[in-house]
Order: structure tokens, then sequence, then C-alpha cells
């Protein structure tokens, strides 16, 4: 199909609404525009410049923590939670009650990601995995009766109701179809579509379809990072593009919206490529201040630590790149030494700049890594 002549669907009438059913997606794409395709370029060699970037850093897996921490409480300020990311470092009993729901709901969001992430090992980016990393996403949350895991058997909706719906998804009887036909379009390797085109295809389509009853928006963007990942696009998952939709939120709903209402496919591939380009260019930006930053500790505050406490400080400062937010008990653990051992570390660090304490308390003290985590809130 060429893109010029896309029709994204049509409304079926139902008791008393109508629901859109989009076209399906698993068939030949012929992409001529000329901007859609210079946009491609510029945002695959983008990715082929971070790719190269991430593999060269040591410890990528402590600074892709911090990525998915970021991925989660934007992805989940999308839907509506205020919970920033140095909340999501802290443990529950730290936050007020009242802001303990929607710090759960994005520590199910990190769960899901790294659920997902270790089980592409095993499986491909499958409508299995995505029913498997939904149940981990929905597990003990708001949502949590609304068959988490399953595929929708009822209707959904955006809006405050269904009679006065935003958008009325698919009828829940053409969800299994629908799935099974975004899946082949996946992983049809002779269909010779560029991954990033896919992609931004299938993610329009899955949005569209809202399979499930709830954490449909949420879902859909990680299967963008999953699949990046799975295609080998990225030798590690160091690509997350819920901050560029939730800094442009008005814009990204619009865009899917005028898919469905007007057939403007061409306009959200611009979009996306937009994003994808601007995220992998801010990605390595961030990369290398964290090398720069970690340089610096190197070379001015370990050397200034006694010999026999080195290998205790270069494993708490290791850490600090994982976790940059946390307390002396944890330390304590960590570090597998008494309290007093642990707060003097914490005490030089913090005399030294590296650290800061944040609660203005004697007691249960919090301590932020502030430098590093101001690289992730830019």
């Amino acid at each position: 199909m060429n893109l010029l002549d896309y029709k994204s669907g049509q409304y079926e009438g139902q008791y008393e609404y109508q629901s859109f059913l989009p076209t399906t997606i698993h068939h030949p794409w012929v992409i001529a525009d000329s901007k859609i395709q210079e946009l491609l370029g510029r945002a695959d060699r983008a990715l082929g410049e971070l790719n190269a970037f991430a593999q060269l850093i040591p410890d990528i897996d402590f600074f892709i923590k911090m990525y998915v921490a970021k991925e989660a409480t934007q992805s989940s300020k999308i839907e509506g939670t205020q919970t920033n990311i140095e909340d999501a470092f802290k443990d529950k009993t730290d936050l007020a009650p009242e802001a303990r729901n929607d710090w759960t709901e994005v520590q199910n969001y990190i769960q899901a990601i790294n659920y997902a992430i270790e089980k592409l090992g095993e499986l491909p980016l499958s409508n299995r995995l995505l029913k498997d990393t939904h149940a981990v996403l929905m597990q003990g949350v708001r949502g949590e009766a609304k068959q988490p895991g399953e595929f929708r058997v009822s209707q959904n909706w955006i809006g405050v109701s269904l009679k006065n719906a935003v958008f009325v998804p698919p009828h829940h009887s053409h969800v299994i179809e629908l799935m099974s036909d975004m899946e082949k379009f996946l992983h049809d390797e002779a269909n010779r579509v560029h991954p990033l085109i896919k992609i931004a295809i299938a993610h329009y389509q899955f949005e569209t379809i809202h399979p499930f009853l709830d954490g449909n928006g949420r879902l859909g963007r990680l299967m963008i990072s999953l699949y990046l990942a799975s295609e080998k696009l990225l030798s590690k998952p160091a690509l997350y593009l819920s901050d560029y939709f939730e800094r442009n939120k008005t814009a990204y709903i619009d865009h899917l919206m005028a898919v469905r209402e007007a057939n403007h496919l061409n306009k959200w591939l611009v979009f996306f490529f937009h994003g994808v380009e601007e995220t992998a260019r801010s990605s390595i930006s961030v990369f290398k201040e964290i090398l720069v930053l970690k340089e610096k500790i190197e070379r001015e505050i370990l050397p200034r630590f006694s010999i026999r406490r080195q290998d205790k400080i270069h494993l708490l400062v290791r850490h600090l790149y994982a976790k940059p937010v946390f307390d002396i008990k944890e330390v304590t653990l960590l570090l597998k030494t008494t309290p007093n051992t642990a707060s003097s570390l914490i005490a030089d660090l913090v005399k030294y700049g590296v650290l800061t304490e944040i609660t203005g308390q004697q007691r249960n003290r919090l301590f932020l890594f502030k430098d590093y985590l101001t690289l992730f809130r830019k």
C-alpha cells in the first residue's frame, strides 16, 4: 500500500455508540515521501550513534536503570500520575500516604520493563510477551480488577463515559484478529519495511486497538523500546520515547487522533521520527555528561579516601549510578559493614559535594546524588 492511499478505518455502529475499526497493517508499504525518508535517515543515524556509544560505556547497565526509572515516571505522568524520578528511588514509607498509589504504579512499570527486557532473551516481541508484561504492570494497582494479562472481552473507551467518549476503540470481538495482524506485521521479514517505520505504525495501531481494559498507553510506549531491542537496532535498551511524548503530550494525542479521523499517517511518522532523533541525541549527550561527572569524581574525590577505605567507597559510588537516592541502612547492607562506617563514608561524600541530605531530619535521613540525577531531569 502506498502511504498516500492509506485509509485508517471506519466507524461501526454498536448499541447506542459507534466504535472505530482500524484497517489492518500487515501488507507491503510503499513510502516515497521525501521528507519522511529524510527524517527516517536522520533518526536511523542517531539511533546507530547511540548504539555505538552505548557499547563503549563501562557499567552501561547501571545508567540504563536510570533511563528505565525516567521512562516509568514520564510514561505514567502521561496517564496522570505525579511521581517524579527522585521519588521513584525512594521507599514507599518515605512518601506521603496520598502519593503512594502513584508510586506503586511507577514501581510496577519499572518491574514490567525489567521483566520484558529479560524475557526478550527467551521470547520474541509477541502478543504473549505483551500479555505477560501487562500482568506485571497491573499487579496490585487501580487496574488490577481489569483483566491483567488478558485482552479485553468488553468495550473500553477514552473519555469520561462511553456516550461522551473522545475515542471508542474497536469492539472487543475484533481485538484478537487485529493484534494477530499487528504481530505478523512486526515479524514479517519478507515485508521490507524499515524497523522504525514498522514500530511507528505498530504503536499507532496498538493505541488504536487498545487491546487491554487499562494500561494501554504505558504498554504501547514500552513496546517501542522492546521492539528496537528485539530487532538489534540497539544492543542495550537505551532509548525511551515517553519523555518526548510527555513534553509534547498535546501533539502526541492530536497526531494519533489525526490518523484515525483524517488518515494523516504521514504526519504521525514525521512526529515519531523527530522524537527518535531528538531522544537518541539527547541520550548521547547525557551519556557524555555522565562520563565527565564519573571521571571528575574518580580524579578529584575518590583519592581523598584512605587506602583501607578504597574498596568500600568505590563500591558505594558505583552503586549510586544505579540508585541515586538511599539511606544509611541501605549502604550498610550494600557494603556489609557497620552503620558507623556507612555513615562516615556518606558524611565524607556530603562534605565533598557528591551527596546531598534531602530530608532535613536527624533520623531516617535520605541522601541524593544530585548532580547525577539532574542529568536525567533535563
